[in-house]
């Protein structure tokens, strides 16, 4: 099996650093490069570009976004996917005002990644103290550099609720108990917008699953896509 693993705002593929020996025992993976793209159809044609012929995808967050165009635009190509943290839901506009304005405030010479603030909203709030887990998020977000904080974060953010339906692999969405970036509820409607999807949630995480509880989220994930590749 390929896998493809697309990731979320401001994350590389360190993110994965914790969960890729459990994925590598089921063939190659391909951490997706969508740095270059500054809309989520441009990065989803960058997958396909570079992707193998027929593979397994799995997106965390804003990579959720992505891998479910991917399945749009090739599904003769998807063969599983798996959606991480991550949701259908369009930006309110309070949330998009608040994008831009962080865009505008950007200052790329003196960029260091996210605020201490946006790192701990990724988190369970049991991570307040954890400063080891805080600081491999912001050196992620810091290596990730300003120019693509300011491509991504000022891309409008548009639902794809209505477009669930269109997707027929087998899909599997994991969500955090203790995420307060995505709500259960967007986990849900993810699940109940695809059919024949499965959710499974991971207690004791927050948005950052792949390092809060990489065991939890390769003991969810890897096992289910063997059972694709058998069916």
């Amino acid at each position: 099996m390929h896998i493809v693993i697309v990731s979320g705002f401001m994350t590389d593929s360190e993110l994965w650093d914790d969960v890729l020996p459990s994925l590598q025992a089921l063939g190659s993976v391909t951490h997706a490069d969508v740095s270059r793209a500054a809309t989520i159809r441009e990065m989803a044609q960058h997958v396909l570009a570079d992707a193998p012929e027929h593979f397994a995808i799995i997106g965390f967050s804003m990579g959720g976004y992505v891998a479910r165009e991917v399945v749009r635009l090739a599904p003769e190509r998807v063969q599983a996917l798996v959606l991480v943290a991550t949701s259908a839901r369009a930006d309110t506009p309070v949330q998009a005002r608040r994008k831009m304005a962080s865009v505008k405030a950007v200052n790329p010479l003196r960029f260091h990644g996210l605020s201490r603030t946006a790192v701990l909203g990724s988190l369970h709030p049991d991570r307040a103290g954890d400063e080891p887990m805080i600081e491999r998020v912001r050196a992620m977000s810091e290596r990730v550099g300003a120019e693509v904080f300011m491509r991504h974060a000022a891309q409008v953010r548009e639902s794809d609720l209505d477009h669930l339906a269109a997707i027929h692999c087998p899909t599997l969405i994991v969500a955090g108990d203790g995420d307060g970036l995505r709500s259960l509820d967007e986990a849900r409607e993810l699940r109940d917008g695809i059919e024949g999807a499965t959710l499974t949630m991971v207690e004791k995480s927050g948005h950052m699953i792949p390092i809060e509880q990489p065991e939890k989220l390769a003991a969810a994930v890897a096992p289910w896509l063997r059972r694709q590749e058998l069916t």
